[in-house]
């Protein structure tokens, strides 16, 4: 990383789109296009898929899916091609749905997208199969939409298929703005730009191809993201990540600031538990700080806290706005993969923020048609992959939750079952409070 790109702000950038529209040759090409990975790098592994009979095409795509391969087998990787820089910012590349885990970390807020990249196809019936119900490319929309990910641009990609035809772009452009549309973006504030991911057109440099196209390349575009702005004014929030008892110091908890700003003296309550202490002292990278806000890790000193008060999934905040621990809550959910169906009483294990627990959804209040909301079927018997719903959810021991309206960062979960997400939530309203 260069001293530059230390002083740019940051973004996280997150890549979707259906498994063969080739979001991973896409990616691997404009990284290699920007001088991040090197082109004898691709070769060799371009030979090395030859032998293997996938050709060619998968040269690019072998820069992303080996980050992928490396984060499958749990290997963290400072690879020089998860970062790059464009004028402006500075990117971090989070995982991407296909990596096991992505549904759990975009929700738990292990990868917290600023903004993404939705990759589309170009070619005939591709499109149309990503765009479909069941299609990924719709299900990434929906989720990125559903998790607050407000900002997008779409590459339509494989533009070299129909020889860089303006009509064949028009034609995807338009059911992407349609499937855009459907899950709730604004389309005026989507760029919509042609791309080969193959060949290389419009990913950093204009295509020579595409006289046609007046309008910025992938790399340009980027620079059009605006940096969200911190929730600094609401009040605290900090899921606890890890507690340590340090000889000497005590109790030290570690945790990132979701919302507000956190200060030494500081007077704070824990939930659920309702121990109240004060900050002594805020460090990050062994740094004190005098302050710490929305996006920075942390570890703090508390003073008049024991060990037993305090533990991962708990969330800190202060007297005068407690976080709120739910008894039930009611949510809408998608449900993302499931075998069969789901009924009521069904007890999966809740991911949100830093806390899992066991949770039961005692109810299904009804089915609805998730662009518009509107009420499809009530008191439906069961939800199947596919399916949104507002359903009413019991954690099976106090749990530290907030509405996603006031607080979007600790409102959303995830819902986990043999090592697959089921279903991913938002929570609209606490029906039942513990109170201490």
């Amino acid at each position: 990383m260069s001293n530059a790109a230390a002083r740019k702000p940051h973004l996280n950038m997150i890549v979707v789109g259906h498994i063969d529209n080739g979001k991973s040759t896409t990616m691997g090409h404009f990284l290699m296009d920007l001088g991040l990975v090197d082109e004898r790098t691709i070769a060799s592994h371009a030979a090395e898929s030859e032998k293997t009979g996938k050709g060619d095409t998968f040269k690019y795509a072998w820069v992303m899916d080996n980050i992928k391969d490396e984060r499958e087998r749990g290997i963290t990787i400072d690879l020089a091609f998860q970062k790059f820089e464009s004028p402006k910012y500075f990117f971090t590349l989070i995982d991407a749905p296909g990596h096991r885990d992505f549904i759990k970390n975009m929700i738990t807020g292990a990868s917290e997208a600023d903004c993404a990249v939705l990759v589309l196809s170009a070619k005939e019936g591709e499109t149309d199969t990503a765009t479909a119900p069941g299609g990924q490319a719709r299900e990434h929309a929906f989720l990125l939409r559903t998790l607050g990910v407000g900002q997008l641009v779409v590459a339509i990609n494989k533009m070299d298929d129909s020889n860089f035809s303006e009509a064949a772009f028009k034609a995807a452009k338009e059911k992407a703005e349609k499937l855009l549309k459907s899950v709730g973006y604004k389309l005026e504030s989507v760029a919509i730009i042609p791309v080969s991911g193959w060949k290389g057109d419009n990913l950093v440099k204009k295509s020579p191809n595409m006289g046609w196209w007046a309008g910025k390349t992938l790399y340009e575009a980027f620079d059009e993201f605006k940096l969200p702005d911190k929730p600094t004014g609401k009040p605290l929030r900090i899921p606890i990540q890890d507690v340590y008892t340090i000889t000497g110091v005590g109790t030290v908890p570690v945790g990132r600031v979701e919302t507000g700003v956190a200060k030494p003296g500081q007077k704070i309550v824990v939930m659920p538990s309702g121990a109240v202490g004060e900050i002594k002292s805020i460090e990050t990278h062994h740094t004190e700080m005098p302050s710490a806000e929305p996006g920075d890790n942390i570890g703090f000193n508390l003073r008049g806290i024991e060990k037993k008060d305090i533990h991962r999934g708990d969330v800190i905040g202060t007297a005068d706005s407690p976080p709120n621990v739910a008894k039930e809550f009611r949510a809408q959910i998608i449900v993302i993969h499931h075998p069969t169906a789901i009924a009521p009483g069904y007890t999966p294990v809740m991911h949100a923020h830093t806390a899992q627990v066991a949770a039961t959804i005692v109810a299904f209040e009804a089915k609805i048609n998730p662009q518009s909301g509107a009420i499809e079927e009530k008191d439906p018997k069961f939800l199947k992959a596919g399916d949104s719903a507002i359903v009413r959810i019991k954690p099976v021991r106090p749990l530290c939750i907030e509405t996603f309206g006031e607080f979007p960062e600790m409102g959303r979960f995830a819902l986990r079952d043999m090592g697959a997400t089921i279903a991913a939530g938002i929570v609209k309203e606490i029906t039942e409070k513990y109170t201490k």
